[in-house]
């Protein structure tokens, strides 16, 4: 395959943006892609509760594997991008906002599989342990989409109910998001951006003057995570609709100086998703370098050629909600439930130990992916469909 030329395809030395047709549609492969990534950059962070190293030796890895966490946040300025640049198109197209339109579409996205997820886990928790909750006070709390409150509160639950608390966030986020758009459109939506950016980092030296042992409570606080929201919200006001012409070259200069600004950070200022202790110059320096990284992620890979992306690729995007939402759980039954078969396994092949993580993780992975793909088909599709009747602004493939 012959790439572009490692020059920007503008008539100035800046890359110039090329508008976006505003149709009726507006669907980018090249996010579904990302969407993966940030999955990916989630799972390898988590894998470390299940796969244990020795974190002085392999230092490195565990700053990189640290980072991992950081993929949230992608999912969060992703979704915001998204749903914000579909209501100022809706708003543009029809000259108003479907206040209830909009909870509907985000009900039959996020609540069904949301809910069969975490009563599932309730129910199953009654057999399995450290899986679910078993204070009504946490049910409650999750089902009224609190849980991130309750863990900011008690601490974490369980390994495989704990990230539903990023859902809980988003769900907060969008409570007055159609109503801002409908009565004060962009310049309303940008001026709050930017104060909840202002917000999030007073949040951050908050924490970082607190004295504390173990967790802070900061990465689960909804007014530190809502600066990647505002940044994805400034993101669909100031592109309007433009997309940055870079070249391939650029887009992987992007990622690549996009990854150092997340690993950087946890390295040399201690900014972490758990545990961390900054200083409060270090949190600032640190946090604003994760939020930067953040966008920078999301430029490399927004305007990328459909043609460079692979379609399995972006399907595996695609149902990146269902994979987020079944694989902490099957870290947990491959690792925890039967410790020691894997080991077993891989002995009885005559195998070196290194394979046993090694296969776990492999089947961990498959089996998110399997169970995903399912519950895409099965279980999520049926609501899809639903969903694109109170849709103004479609935003799914053709």
């Amino acid at each position: 395959m012959n790439l572009p030329s490692p020059t920007l395809t503008s008539t100035n030395a800046s890359a110039v943006n090329h508008q976006e047709p505003k149709g009726q549609r507006f669907y980018r492969p090249e996010l579904d892609a990302l969407r993966f990534f940030a999955f990916l950059c989630t799972f390898a962070f988590h894998w470390m509760d299940y796969v244990p190293f020795d974190t002085r030796i392999h230092r490195t890895l565990f700053d990189v594997l640290t980072a991992g966490a950081f993929g949230v946040p992608i999912f969060f300025l992703l979704s915001s991008f998204l749903i914000v640049e579909l209501l100022l198109r809706e708003r543009e197209q029809t000259g108003d906002i479907h206040i209830k339109s909009f909870y509907v579409r985000r009900i039959l996205r996020i609540w069904p599989l949301y809910f069969a997820v975490f009563y599932g886990l309730v129910v199953l928790g009654h057999w399995l342990s450290d899986i679910s909750p078993h204070q009504p006070m946490a049910w409650l709390a999750f089902t009224f989409f609190a849980g991130n409150w309750y863990i900011l509160r008690h601490g974490w639950i369980a390994g495989a109910v704990d990230p539903l608390w990023s859902i809980a966030v988003e769900e907060q986020f969008y409570i007055a998001i159609p109503l801002l758009t409908r009565f004060g459109g962009r310049k309303l939506l940008a001026a709050l951006s930017v104060v909840l950016v202002a917000v999030s980092f007073i949040v951050s030296i908050h924490y970082a003057h607190k004295v504390y042992s173990g967790e802070s409570g900061q990465w689960v606080n909804s007014w530190f995570q809502f600066q990647f929201f505002a940044a994805g919200a400034l993101l669909a006001i100031l592109l309007r609709g433009r997309v940055p012409r870079w070249t391939l070259w650029i887009r992987a200069l992007a990622f690549l100086v996009a990854a150092a600004l997340w690993i950087i950070p946890v390295m040399a200022f201690d900014v972490k998703s758990y545990d961390g202790h900054p200083t409060v110059a270090g949190a600032l320096i640190g946090w604003s370098m994760v939020l930067a990284g953040s966008v920078l992620f999301f430029l490399a890979a927004f305007g990328i050629s459909e043609r460079y992306i692979p379609r399995w690729l972006v399907y595996l995007g695609r149902i990146s909600f269902g994979l987020y939402m079944f694989h902490s759980f099957l870290f947990h039954a491959v690792f925890n439930l039967r410790p020691q078969w894997l080991s077993s396994a891989t002995s009885s092949l005559h195998l070196p130990p290194i394979a046993a993580p090694v296969v776990g993780t492999a089947l961990v992975l498959a089996l998110s992916i399997a169970c995903a793909m399912a519950s895409y088909r099965f279980f999520e599709r049926p609501f899809l469909q639903l969903k694109e009747r109170f849709t103004f602004v479609r935003s799914r493939p053709e």
